[in-house]
């Protein structure tokens, strides 16, 4: 482990050339936040603004970092998720003079000595995947918050949480919900999720999807994406969920809706997609058959019951990198992958550059709009918000122009005639 007090503490600084090299692929591939970065540079809006981010490792969010410092940031970093690391990419980082506290496999108590190092130099904003650093500041360091600004929130499980907690009037400061963009949960929950569990998935595997049984937890953004990815590569999916409209926009899409009771009977691959715990649970894992799947593309572990497979195994071993064979009393084997934390970025890279490209657009505008706001002397109410709808479609519109694509715009006549109620049929 190399580390310098204070400043950053990661697997190994010798690995940064290669996660330069990965940074630098993913920048050729984010061209709306390369072109925030360059707008930017030269005004450096965020000068004096320090900036504490909980957000996983990787390449794409390397360049979100690096985007910050250029409009004049001050960053301390910590990765949101024990085994999302990617440790050249911090490396890199850290060579690169970010303060940057994160390795791939820290234990749950090293994952939190991070986050408080990120907050030893107070910090004016944060930027939370999963909410794990707001909570930090609220439950353990409320002497910082008479100076935080604000933040934002990049996931699901997250945003539902702080708009929980601003409902019983228990968040201090006001929290731009990023996952809720159009351009973020219609893109890189879909397709970004749905592209980089097959990924991990096949990574950790090797197996042949065509034919298969995939079950899939859950039939929101994630869930749909890897289910349509699930499908284009020949699989029979199936879908479990709770909800009623989801189910039948499930049912819809082609897919077949059962309870997870029986679709443990019959499948072959298990992906919980939920954001709630306890999903696959002992009396699942007794109904599977030798060789199933399993694994989370969640946000949180406990998606997987894994103390209940441990309650019902004979021995476990690992077969193959974030593949561990579970054999049971019985005599059948089950296979967990990435030890139940997020498979896409345990066992890959995580979403394609492409797709975060906007997810982290939405992340700089948020940050960059909380601090312009702050220096106007205006401060939001303690609660969870929306991004504006304008920034929604900004974003969407450079990256169109990125593809060489144009769209078609409405005439006076036309935007008119949208709400002439005296028009008539």
């Amino acid at each position: 482990m190399d580390e310098k007090k204070g400043r950053f503490k990661v697997r190994e600084l010798s690995l940064a050339k290669a996660g330069h090299l990965r940074i630098e692929w993913a920048e050729s591939r984010m061209p709306v936040l390369m072109a925030l970065r360059e707008k930017y540079k030269k005004t450096k809006p965020l000068k004096g603004f320090k900036i504490a981010g909980c957000l996983h490792v990787t390449k794409e969010t390397a360049v979100l970092v690096k985007t910050f410092v250029e409009a004049g940031a001050e960053v301390s970093w910590s990765g949101c998720n024990p085994l999302s690391t990617q440790d050249d990419v911090a490396a890199a980082l850290a060579a690169d003079g970010i303060s940057i506290f994160a390795w791939h496999g820290m234990n749950v108590e090293e994952f939190y000595w991070c986050i408080e190092k990120t907050l030893k130099f107070k910090p004016h904003l944060t930027l939370d995947d999963g909410a794990d650093l707001i909570f930090t500041v609220h439950n353990k360091h409320q002497e910082l918050l008479p100076t935080v600004v604000g933040g934002t929130e990049e996931t699901t499980t997250g945003v539902h949480r702080l708009r929980a907690m601003a409902n019983d009037g228990a968040l201090k400061y006001p929290v731009i919900a990023v996952n809720d963009a159009e351009t973020k949960w219609d893109f890189d929950n879909v397709y970004g999720t749905g592209q980089s569990t097959l990924d991990g998935i096949l990574r950790s595997t090797s197996v042949l999807l065509a034919g298969k049984n995939v079950v899939v937890a859950g039939f929101g953004h994630c869930g749909r994406g890897v289910a349509s990815r699930a499908k284009g590569l020949g699989s029979n999916v199936i879908i479990t969920e709770v909800k009623a409209t989801a189910a039948l926009k499930a049912t819809l899409e082609g897919f077949r809706v059962m309870k997870m009771d029986e679709a443990a009977k019959i499948g072959d691959v298990f992906v919980t997609a939920t954001g709630v715990k306890d999903i696959i649970v002992e009396r699942h894992f007794k109904s599977m058959k030798d060789g199933a799947i399993v694994c989370n593309t969640g946000h949180y572990d406990c998606e997987v019951n894994i103390g209940d497979l441990d309650k019902i195994k004979k021995s476990v071993r690992e077969v193959r990198a974030d593949n561990e064979e579970y054999t049971l009393k019985d005599g059948r084997r089950i296979y967990l992958l990435a030890k139940g934390r997020l498979v896409n970025l345990a066992a890959a890279e995580g979403h394609p550059s492409e797709v975060m490209d906007m997810s982290f657009a939405n992340q700089f505008m948020s940050q960059l709009r909380l601090a312009e706001l702050y220096k106007k002397g205006k401060k939001l109410e303690n609660k969870v918000y929306d991004i504006p709808a304008e920034q929604d479609q900004e974003i969407a519109g450079v990256k169109l122009r990125t593809m060489g694509l144009k769209i078609d715009k409405l005439t006076p006549e036309q935007i008119k005639y949208q709400t002439d109620y005296s028009a008539g049929t």
